[in-house]
């Protein structure tokens, strides 16, 4: 299929999505780790619900948290990986105008309820080691319902914003997106307006908000490591922290990758598009698959859960 360079359209029915560009050709062998990578994620979070459901002893916070952050893992990858897959497989590259403003909705609403559930599962980890006698009645199931409520609906009405945006515009350039996704910036920029609004809210979101985040989860955890140490011995001290590592290692596996590619994204100028486009997918793919291998390996609750799983259909 022919894909033209310009059109003559103010409102496209359709977007035509590109892939990787400059790295057409190997389409097919990028889909590899991209889909093994898929797998793993959905396999690992379905299997955290699962053990979390069926095991009362995990029926605590911090628990819970972990199964909102599951769920909105496997809703952030699939909003995109899919999509990414009939593109390499099928040469699948049109999407709906409107099927591109919900897809752009849904990858911002869930990395910021995300980031959000990193805010919530640190101050989990606070209110368990520095007040452990209020633990249970300052983070009871209502609150923690409501906590994860307002974390989607924080990421839902900072996100709303992207797709009515984008919408106004009128698109005469192309409607070819160089992504494998409806990316905010990268659908706007085919637009023929101006769109430093869509550039200075996106900046604000990430900088005010996801800034304010960090600051909690630093907050927290200065005042964790002040607790830590405080206690009489080192084995309680190495015991309490090894509570916290896991979160720990969710938190850098979700920042890193979403701060490196948003910095690379809007002031890396001689960054070539293809690295662009990789890095975006490692921010919405790599959290995914990492959380619940993480929380596998360093809990020994959901650990033994699966041994018992896997011994017993043995």
């Amino acid at each position: 299929m022919s894909l033209p360079n310009t059109t003559d359209f103010t409102n496209p029915s359709t977007f035509i999505l590109q892939g990787i560009p400059g790295l057409e050709r190997a389409h097919g062998w990028i889909s590899i780790p991209f889909c093994v990578m898929y797998t793993i994620a959905l396999l690992g979070n379905f299997i955290i619900l699962y053990i979390v459901k069926r095991e009362p002893s995990l029926h605590v916070p911090m628990y819970y948290f972990l199964c909102m952050l599951a769920a909105t893992d496997l809703v952030l990858s699939t909003s995109t990986v899919p999509k990414m897959l009939n593109i390499f497989w099928f040469n699948s590259r049109e999407i709906d105008f409107n099927a591109c403003l919900t897809q752009m909705f849904f990858i911002h609403c869930f990395l910021k309820t995300e980031a959000g559930i990193c805010v919530a599962m640190a101050l989990d980890r606070y209110v368990a080691i520095c007040h452990p006698l209020r633990h249970s009645t300052i983070l009871t199931n209502n609150m923690v319902a409501k906590i994860g409520l307002a974390m989607v609906l924080r990421g839902g009405v900072l996100s709303l914003l992207y797709p009515i945006l984008a919408r106004q515009w009128p698109y005469c350039r192309t409607n070819i997106i160089p992504h494998t996704h409806c990316e905010h910036m990268a659908v706007v920029k085919l637009a023929c307006a101006d769109i430093r609004v869509n550039s200075y809210y996106g900046l604000s979101v990430t900088f005010f908000v996801m800034g304010l985040d960090v600051f909690f989860i630093t907050l927290s955890y200065i005042q964790i490591l002040r607790a830590i140490f405080r206690l009489p011995t080192k084995d309680a001290r190495l015991k309490t922290f090894g509570t916290c590592v896991s979160h720990l290692c969710v938190f850098l596996a979700f920042y890193i990758p979403t701060l490196f590619s948003f910095l690379t994204h809007r002031f890396g100028h001689n960054v070539p598009l293809y690295y662009n486009v990789l890095t975006a997918h490692m921010y919405v793919l790599m959290p995914s698959m990492l959380n619940p291998i993480i929380y596998g390996v360093r809990t020994k609750q959901i650990r033994d859960r699966v041994l018992r799983l896997v011994t017993h259909k043995e």
